[in-house]
C-alpha cells in the first residue's frame, strides 16, 4: 500500500509542470478569462523560450528558473495555494510570517517546476474539451499524458480559480489519481509547522528553493 502511494506521489511530482506543457498556441490572442486558453498560452511561451535558449540552459540549467519565474508564475495563484497548504495555521500566523512564507513558497515552486522541466522528454498531451465555466468560481480541467514507452497514460485534473474582481483565472492545485498536491503538501508539512511553526517551514522551503537544477533528473 505504501509503495503504491509513493509511486502515485512520484507521478504527481513529475506532473506538477504538465499544466504548463500542453501544446503550441498563438499567445497574442489569449483571453485571460478563459482557463483553457491560458493553459495553451503558457506552453507556447515556455517552450518557445526553452527552444531558443537551449545553449544557455545546457551551460547553466539554472536558466530554467528564470523561465519559470517569468513565464509560469503569473498563472499560478501562489497566495491562494499557499494559504490552502497552511490550512488552520494560516489564521494564527502573523502578517510578517505570512509574507515570508509566501515568498519562500514562491521560490520553492520555481525550483520544483524548473527541475520538472529539466526532465521533460517527448510525452504528448491531450486536454479535455472546453466545458462551461463562465458562471463558476473554480473549475477543473482534465489533462492526459500519453507516454511513448508503452506505459499507460497518466490522468491529471488541474484546478483553476477565477479572480472575483478581474475575472482572470489562475491555477492553484493539481490532482493525480485522486491525490491533491495541495492536500499532500498540507499533510506533509503539518508536522513541521506544529514543531517549528510557520517560520520553521519557511526556512525549509527556502533551503529547498536554493537547490540547483540538474538536467535529466
Amino acid at each position: 500500500m505504501l509503495k503504491k502511494l509513493m509511486l502515485k506521489l512520484a507521478k504527481m511530482k513529475y506532473a506538477l509542470f504538465v499544466l504548463f506543457t500542453l501544446s503550441t498556441f498563438n499567445a497574442n490572442a489569449v483571453d485571460a478569462t478563459n482557463p483553457y486558453a491560458l493553459m495553451n498560452e503558457v506552453a507556447a511561451k515556455v517552450f518557445d523560450r526553452m527552444k531558443n535558449e537551449q545553449t544557455q540552459i545546457k551551460q547553466n540549467p539554472e536558466q530554467l528558473k528564470n523561465i519559470v519565474r517569468e513565464e509560469l508564475l503569473p498563472y499560478i495563484h501562489v497566495k491562494y495555494a499557499g494559504a490552502l497548504v497552511l490550512g488552520r495555521y494560516y489564521q494564527s500566523a502573523s502578517e510578517q510570517e505570512k509574507e515570508a512564507f509566501f515568498k519562500a513558497f514562491e521560490n520553492y515552486l520555481v525550483q520544483v517546476y524548473a527541475q520538472a522541466l529539466a526532465s521533460y522528454t517527448d510525452q504528448t498531451i491531450d486536454i479535455a474539451k472546453e466545458q462551461p465555466y463562465a458562471d463558476k468560481e473554480t473549475t477543473s480541467i482534465r489533462v492526459t499524458i500519453n507516454n511513448n514507452n508503452g506505459r499507460p497514460p497518466i490522468r491529471l485534473d488541474f484546478a483553476w480559480r477565477k479572480n472575483s474582481k478581474s475575472g482572470e483565472w489562475q491555477a492553484y492545485d493539481m490532482t493525480a489519481e485522486g491525490i491533491s498536491m495541495v492536500s499532500t503538501k498540507q499533510s506533509e508539512w503539518s508536522g513541521l509547522i506544529k514543531e517549528k511553526g510557520v517560520s520553521g517551514l519557511t526556512e525549509q522551503l527556502q533551503r529547498d528553493a536554493n537547490l540547483k537544477v540538474t538536467l535529466g533528473q
